[in-house]
């Protein structure tokens, strides 16, 4: 739903990842997904859609600049092989500053640490100003400042109607803006509903681990989707 925020929390192997890569169409699957009302086969309006993954490699062997890296995020507007405009170059300065790396703009980066690559990495997730955001372990390899910071980014996306989608381990500064927690555990859906409060994690797992009836889905940790999943 416009403006919905939802987190998707599990430990390792839990099936997170696996779930979001078929979400965004990285994966095959069995049954039906749909984005916008679209199924996921017939669905070619990709700009609307930014997708940020567990471990973002494609530019390791690339001298590019996080200026670069960032840009390239908002070329999914462009036809193809078309250059980034001048307000795709101002949206991508704006965000660079907004996660603090301004002043390694013109910096390759491979130059940067991984927590600063990191950051590099969710402004040109949120660029192109993306309708839903996807962001497999986001908060991965960032400070306690950096997350703040990102929190205060998503929050401003949340008011303005963007669908978040967003897999973690813990929600730390994120858990008051996210509004329905799915908990797997081992390939299951074990528990899906409201997220509340600065324990929002704490609170799924204890819903999954209680004695309450809960529905519990497959979705498994390796290979396709079940049926029915959206």
């Amino acid at each position: 739903m416009p403006g919905e925020f939802v987190t998707i929390l599990g430990a390792n192997g839990s099936g997170k990842s696996t779930l979001v890569r078929a979400l965004v169409g990285l994966l095959p699957h069995r049954g039906s997904i749909e984005l916008f009302g679209t199924p996921l086969g017939r669905f070619t309006d990709h700009q609307r859609i930014g997708y940020m993954s567990q471990r973002p490699e494609v530019f390791s062997g690339v001298p590019a600049t996080v200026s670069e890296v960032v840009v390239s995020g908002a070329l999914s507007r462009r036809p193809r092989f078309g250059w980034p405009s001048r307000a795709d170059r101002a949206a991508a300065a704006e965000l660079i500053e907004r996660v603090g790396l301004a002043h390694l703009a013109k910096r390759p980066i491979t130059h940067l640490s991984g927590g600063q690559q990191q950051r590099a990495h969710i402004a040109r997730a949120l660029v192109a100003d993306p309708d839903l955001v996807v962001m497999d372990e986001p908060m991965a390899g960032i400070d306690a400042h950096s997350a703040e910071v990102f929190a205060g980014l998503l929050g401003e996306l949340d008011e303005r109607g963007t669908a978040i989608v967003m897999v973690a381990h813990e929600l730390g500064p994120m858990a008051p803006l996210v509004d329905r927690a799915v908990h797997l555990d081992r390939g299951l859906v074990e528990y899906e509903g409201p997220a509340v409060g600065p324990g929002t994690h704490d609170h799924a797992h204890d819903h999954a681990h209680s004695s309450e009836p809960s529905v519990t889905r497959p979705v498994p940790a390796e290979g396709p989707l079940p049926g029915g999943t959206s």
